[in-house]
């Protein structure tokens, strides 16, 4: 062995265009790039039950995941020069609670979160990768599906009499890297939990939070509960719907959480929280949640999201 390193070493030296040949077969150098999209990961869970005092479950719920991807085909370079396969996503969560006499609210729920689905294939710009320059268009573009969702199902009210009561509650939260937007019309709820804190984000678009809002205005003597359900803002309602959208930082180990009003109707913050404190995988915490709704009696139907954000490196 010692023999043929000399030899080689020797041949190496003696070539006067060995040095040439070394910096021309050396593999290119160039830094690898991961963004932060490409190292997100939501493990998502979600559930649902109909309610005591339904015939039928009018929720509805959806989770999508938007990717890029570049792959090596074909190339005469060689495979130390390529890089290997790359993949970059973002994820779309959201819960629509509807509303409508006879379980008109299940086709409601469908037309909203079915549009949706569609609407961001032929419209969507996927930015998967937020920037100060890019909040702005994600608003927008927000903004911009869930009026179009709006339209959709205010067509299909007009196309059958007996769906003309029919609308809306939905959020939706859109995850980026470390970005998170939710998009929110109507009384479905969105919450942060970090560090053992569950933190509401969405706010209810009731006439019970625009009395909280507005204290010193005397309102008719009736039941809080009643003004709790009482809607200002609806998908597929006579005017057009205020749509909040708002933009935060998320971090590794947080979890998002989406619900319909039936869970909070049923179980309070406390206990939600402590279901969500003991870290067990979002299937289960969806199932435990629901079984606690169950065991309370919860009238209303009971829909529930649980994704679990986390950062691979």
């Amino acid at each position: 062995m010692a023999l043929r390193v000399h030899f080689l070493r020797a041949n190496m030296t003696d070539d006067p265009n060995a040095a040439w040949r070394a910096v021309l077969s050396h593999p290119i150098d160039v830094e690898h790039y991961q963004p932060l999209s490409s190292a997100a990961v939501l493990e998502i869970a979600g559930s649902s039950m109909c309610g005591a005092l339904h015939s039928n479950n009018t929720d509805h719920f959806l989770a999508l995941r938007i990717g890029r991807t570049q792959e090596t085909v074909l190339s005469s370079l060689p495979e130390s020069d390529l890089p290997p396969r790359f993949t970059e996503y973002g994820y779309a969560l959201a819960v629509a609670d509807g509303l409508g006499d006879r379980s008109a609210g299940a086709r409601a729920s469908r037309v909203v979160l079915g549009s949706l689905a569609h609407l961001i294939i032929r419209f969507g710009k996927w930015n998967l990768r937020v920037d100060p320059s890019t909040i702005e268009e994600i608003t927008e573009q927000s903004e911009f599906l869930y009026r179009r969702a709006h339209d959709a199902v205010l067509e299909a009210r007009r196309e059958d009499p007996l769906l003309a009561d029919m609308a809306a509650s939905i959020t939706a939260m859109y995850v980026a890297g470390g970005d998170l937007f939710f998009a929110h019309v109507g009384h479905a709820k969105g919450f942060l939990f970090r560090d053992g804190n569950l933190v509401q984000l969405t706010v209810d678009h009731t006439v019970e939070q625009e009395r909280l809002d507005t204290p010193d205005q005397d309102g008719p003597s009736r039941q809080k509960r009643d003004f709790e359900h009482e809607l200002t803002e609806v998908i597929g309602g006579h005017s057009e719907p205020r749509i909040d959208v708002e933009h935060f930082e998320v971090f590794s180990g947080d979890r998002l959480v989406l619900c319909t009003n039936g869970l909070t109707d049923a179980l309070s913050e406390n206990a939600i929280a402590g279901v969500l404190a003991v870290q067990r995988r979002p299937a289960d915490d969806c199932q435990r949640l629901i079984e606690l709704a169950r065991a309370a009696h919860a009238a209303d139907d009971v829909t529930v999201l649980v994704a679990d954000y986390r950062l691979q490196r």
